[in-house]
């Protein structure tokens, strides 16, 4: 007896229940991210207010400016933050992800998904991070920032080359468990950025005196092929706040006071850097023995941040009074000199890359005996005049918090 030989038709499908497959759900195509890049000049802010309501998941953008630098981005009211930097932010505490975009200093990269679509998404109980992933493609990776320590056996145990016709293309070359490799290079990586300069500007003989004469260290920005197609295709360019670090230098301390008789037992001081000419406020004269010397306070550490506000851009009368304003204790975030020096030389804010702030570093600031509106800090809008983000605390069953960035 002869069977007809099955022939499978793509239109008319699989009739038979028993060979039905299933399997997760994949994200919904039509769902897809905005990427927004916001650029601001400084002393200006970038335009919105980040919102958090325990009533609905996730960040809210709302009051988007006029011409600001998230308008001009294409930041959009009702807009819900996914990722900062490409990193994936929406299950973290809401005042550690407006640190990380207060750190950045010009630029800032916020994945967002506009109002309706994140609606239809939570309503599907689909996953935001595996739809925030979907939108890369399937090899991406942040690109590395490395700091690379010369030794005596291997130098910094890599080259560099270009290929024939790829004017201001350069790649690298590592030795097997050398110090570039140890530092998290790879060989073949892309590389973007050396010592604080985009390398697309440079010639070969230039990077390859570079990397033979630097005395102790380089730091680099690479990213593998695969990674680099991805962000092309997406049109985002490769720069150090998208990256992922590998063994940068001088971290940040954060550091809680209590005040004692005598105050904290510090003097805060504006001075200039010898060499760059740049205004910094250093910590300096710590008493022995005062809250200051017990939190780990050492003279001439550089602040960073005052119970997690970043101070750069601050006058030293305005941090004097965010410091009053904190009663009897607050939370300084400082750097040591050298590692301040060493970060501006690279032309990245201390703050970027360093990431230590958590609920509990922040929770001086909302506990239910600190006042409303205590937490303000002046700063300069684009016209140069002191506007004041706010902290706003009601209670505990329905708090909702409201940050100006």
């Amino acid at each position: 007896m002869e069977f007809p030989r099955f022939t499978f038709n793509p239109k008319e499908g699989i009739d038979n229940p028993a060979l039905v497959i299933t399997d997760d759900p994949e994200p919904d195509c039509s769902l897809v991210p905005t990427m927004c890049h916001l650029k601001r000049l400084p002393g200006q802010n970038f335009g919105f207010h980040l919102l958090k309501d325990q009533s609905n998941p996730g960040f809210e953008v709302r009051d988007v400016e006029t011409c600001s630098p998230a308008m001009r981005g294409g930041l959009q009211d009702g807009d819900r933050l996914l990722e900062v930097n490409e990193e994936y932010v929406d299950n973290m505490d809401f005042m550690r992800v407006v640190r990380k975009i207060q750190s950045c200093t010009l630029h800032v990269f916020l994945l967002v998904l506009r109002r309706s679509d994140y609606e239809q998404a939570v309503s599907a109980d689909m996953d935001m991070q595996a739809l925030a992933k979907a939108s890369k493609g399937d090899y991406w990776s942040r690109p590395r920032l490395c700091h690379i320590s010369r030794n005596v056996s291997h130098g910094l145990g890599m080259s560099v080359f270009s290929l024939q016709g790829q004017k201001g293309c350069y790649f690298v070359s590592t030795v097997a468990d050398g110090p570039a490799e140890e530092a998290g290079v790879r060989s073949g990586d892309r590389l973007i950025w050396i010592n604080g300069v985009m390398v697309s500007c440079l010639t070969l003989s230039f990077l390859s005196r570079t990397v033979k004469k630097s005395r102790d260290s380089v730091t680099v920005l690479v990213i593998d092929s695969e990674s680099e197609r991805c962000y092309a295709r997406r049109k985002i360019p490769i720069l150090p706040m998208l990256a992922e670090c590998y063994r940068l230098p001088y971290s940040t301390k954060i550091m809680h006071l209590l005040k004692g008789e005598d105050g904290y037992g510090f003097l805060l001081r504006q001075e200039k850097l010898a060499v760059t000419q740049c205004t910094v406020h250093v910590l300096r004269e710590v008493d022995v023995g005062s809250p200051a010397e017990e939190s780990g306070m050492e003279d001439g550490d550089l602040l960073l941040a005052v119970n997690g506000e970043p101070v750069e851009s601050m006058e030293h009368d305005d941090i004097v009074k965010a410091i009053r304003r904190s009663g009897h204790k607050v939370t300084l975030t400082t750097i040591p000199l050298a590692g301040g020096q060493f970060y501006r030389e690279l032309g990245i804010p201390p703050l970027l890359f360093h990431d230590q702030w958590t609920f509990q570093d922040d929770r001086w600031q909302t506990d239910p005996h600190i006042t409303k509106n205590q937490s303000e800090t002046p700063r300069l809008n684009g016209d140069g005049c002191p506007t004041y983000p706010r902290l706003y605390v009601q209670d505990e069953e329905a708090l909702k918090t409201n940050q100006q960035l």
